[in-house]
């Protein structure tokens, strides 16, 4: 039943009175500290003179995407189940003609486009050939934009798993970063799926 609060438990647990019900009571509870947690999550480091982890040529092996549907320019950290990557974004970006000429904005739906390709990388991170399978999202849920983006910007996404993939679904939270600010933020549910 504590596999319910979707984290693997490091230690040892003891009940008194074990049972179908407490014990499900006892996931929600370690769920919700979990994801409380998870919210206090640290901006993470960016040094641009360090080699990344993936170049751009590294993500396009990865990625169909390419630009200017490209929105990640390279990963800097990959763990097990945590990516970071970044973003630079510039006044050549084609979106900026129109979104909005007198004052250029990044569309919000193109910062959830971004984490959810980091995300993608993410997910064919835990597979053996990546190249051989693609990532398609299923949902996007509590997406919320907190400042806007503007040309000379560096956005940083950092994404986590937030339970174990299972069979072929995983589900993430996704966190965009400008400085020390947050920007935009928002769960993803992605199946991955092999190549034809």
């Amino acid at each position: 039943d504590l596999a319910l609060c979707g984290k693997f438990i490091k230690g040892k647990v003891i009940a008194s009175c074990p049972g179908h019900g407490p014990n499900t009571e006892m996931a929600k509870i370690l769920t919700n500290i979990i994801k409380k947690e998870m919210a206090k999550v640290p901006v993470p480091d960016y040094d641009p003179c360090k080699d990344p982890v993936l170049d751009i040529n590294g993500v396009m092996k990865l990625l169909p995407h390419r630009p200017p549907f490209l929105l990640v320019d390279k990963i800097i950290d990959i763990q097990e189940d945590t990516i970071v990557g970044i973003k630079n974004v510039t006044m050549n970006e084609p979106f900026f003609v129109g979104h909005f000429p007198s004052e250029p904005v990044m569309p919000g739906v193109l910062m959830v486009e971004a984490m959810a390709q980091c995300g993608g990388i993410l997910v064919l991170n835990q597979v053996e050939d990546p190249e051989n399978y693609s990532t398609y999202f299923i949902s996007q849920n509590n997406i919320k934009f907190r400042k806007k983006v503007v040309p000379g910007d560096t956005l940083i996404f950092k994404l986590s798993f937030l339970s174990p993939m299972r069979r072929g679904i995983a589900h993430m939270k996704g966190l965009a970063f400008v400085g020390n600010n947050v920007v935009a933020e928002g769960e993803f549910m992605a199946q991955i799926a092999k190549n034809n």
